[in-house]
């Protein structure tokens, strides 16, 4: 065994050069999942004094039966189908724009840094300024365009549930762009070339050489954004706090009001791997449908 490790072959030198990321890996990643699990067969009560009381699979009964759960998966399935097409179509603008033979292309660059930079929380708070029914900027310049009455954007649901995914899309359009940019600039100049030699007109080349070739860098950004979706929170959370009502409550926002504000940690583990499965599927669709056809 010690003459093995002195002079290791190829496959028991890799094993130990993995091993610090595998422990690693263990430590932040499986034993968080693994304990969450665990915490989710449990009545765990934080306020109530008394010990973990195992429940079984009764938790899971109670998230099916419970309407607060379904809302709020609604709220945040309708934010992922929104905004992250809508990011990737704004995202893909500003990449194709930041990738323009500009004499000088750090302005086009930084513009697009500094909504990835700026923390969401903060991003929320600006937006709702911006939307706010009385001095927003946006009721602001609907007043000098003719609008008779100022829109109560935060304070109707589905003007605040528009409010929140515009927000969104402007935030994360910015992420999908610096990955789509990096993607532009792998393209083979010679591929436009001989396009515009075969007579290919610019929209011809944006389908046929363009979309092609840029599709593992967008199942990449796609995956990414489609994670971050499904947990989002900071935004609707600092604009609306899940109002009016629970109109723009997502999974994260109840996940957090169970555990924290409720202190049951039982039963917001089990929301938790709610929102943890359905990451899971989504990320194994683009994988085995978009990915593979990338």
């Amino acid at each position: 065994m010690l003459d093995r490790l002195r002079d290791p072959s190829e496959r028991t030198l890799g094993l130990l050069l993995l091993a610090p990321a595998f422990l690693l890996l263990l430590l932040i990643v499986v034993y968080p999942i693994g304990k969450l699990v665990f915490n989710s067969f449990f009545d765990l009560r934080l306020s109530g004094g008394g010990g973990p009381k195992f429940v079984g699979v009764e938790n899971y009964v109670l998230v099916f039966r419970d309407p607060d759960f379904w809302n709020a998966a609604k709220n945040t399935v309708l934010i992922t189908l929104i905004t992250v097409p809508g990011a990737l179509v704004v995202g893909l603008g500003l990449a194709l724009l930041a990738n323009l033979p500009f004499r000088r292309k750090w302005p086009v660059r930084l513009a697009l840094l500094l909504p990835w930079a700026l923390p969401l929380s903060f991003a929320g708070l600006i937006f709702a300024w911006f939307f706010h029914t009385e001095y927003g900027v946006v009721n602001d310049v609907m007043r000098r365009l003719g609008a008779d009455e100022p829109t109560m954007w935060l304070l109707r649901p589905g003007w605040a549930f528009t409010a929140i995914c515009l927000t969104i899309i402007w935030k994360t359009s910015s992420f999908m762009a610096l990955i789509l940019l990096a993607g532009l600039q792998m393209i083979p100049r010679s591929l436009y070339e001989a396009a515009e030699v075969d007579g290919a007109s610019r929209w011809q080349q944006f389908w046929q050489i363009t979309i092609p070739m840029l599709m593992p860098s967008i199942v990449v950004a796609l995956i990414f954004r489609t994670i971050t979706a499904l947990q989002t929170f900071d935004i609707p959370y600092t604009m609306t706090k899940g109002g009016p009502g629970n109109a723009t409550e997502t999974l994260a926002m109840l996940i957090h009001k169970t555990t924290i504000d409720y202190l049951d940690v039982g039963y917001g583990s089990t929301l938790a791997v709610c929102m943890f499965v359905l990451s899971l599927f989504v990320t194994g669709f683009y994988i085995r449908r978009i990915g593979r056809n990338a």
